[in-house]
């Protein structure tokens, strides 16, 4: 895959849209592409987050460990940015996350990270309404489940 292709990828992202073309292609070169087989760990629950990976190609599942044993919480596609909670909020990983199908991505360090947020705000935006959107699933999720384990 060319850098010219890395950036057209990047600027179908909501993430990246409204980035000027060098800072793309900026974004494009300093990222690490990385393939994943069916089964490959991407990352652990629990471990340090150092990067955000942007899903090129195929599906991951994102799974969290509970009392009970491991549970998919999502499954993620083409465009998803996964990683960036640790990374923003400088926790460990929130979840597991492993290729369901081959995966294509595109790892973007820690560091060019925070440098893209703080030279354009609107990313900073729409970091928060993907957070935002995350977390009404995850709310509506939680709802259905208590209202299910009251109805047994």
């Amino acid at each position: 895959m060319s850098l010219q292709q890395e950036v057209e990828i990047l600027r179908q992202i909501p993430l990246f849209a409204k980035l000027e073309p060098a800072k793309l292609k900026l974004l494009a070169f300093t990222s690490q592409r990385l393939a994943f087989e069916p089964g490959q760990v991407l990352f652990n629950q629990g471990e340090a987050g150092d990067s955000a990976y942007i899903v090129i190609d195929g599906e991951a599942e994102v799974s969290i460990n509970t009392p009970t044993g491991r549970i998919t919480v999502a499954t993620i596609g083409r465009n998803a940015i996964i990683g960036e909670i640790a990374i923003l909020c400088d926790v460990p990983r929130t979840a597991t996350v492993t290729a369901k199908a081959k995966l294509l991505t595109l790892r973007i360090d820690k560091d060019t990270f925070f440098r893209l947020i703080t030279e354009f705000p609107q990313m900073a935006v729409e970091i928060m309404r993907e957070l935002a959107h995350r977390l009404e699933q995850t709310n509506q999720q939680l709802r259905a489940a208590v209202a299910v384990a009251r109805s047994t």
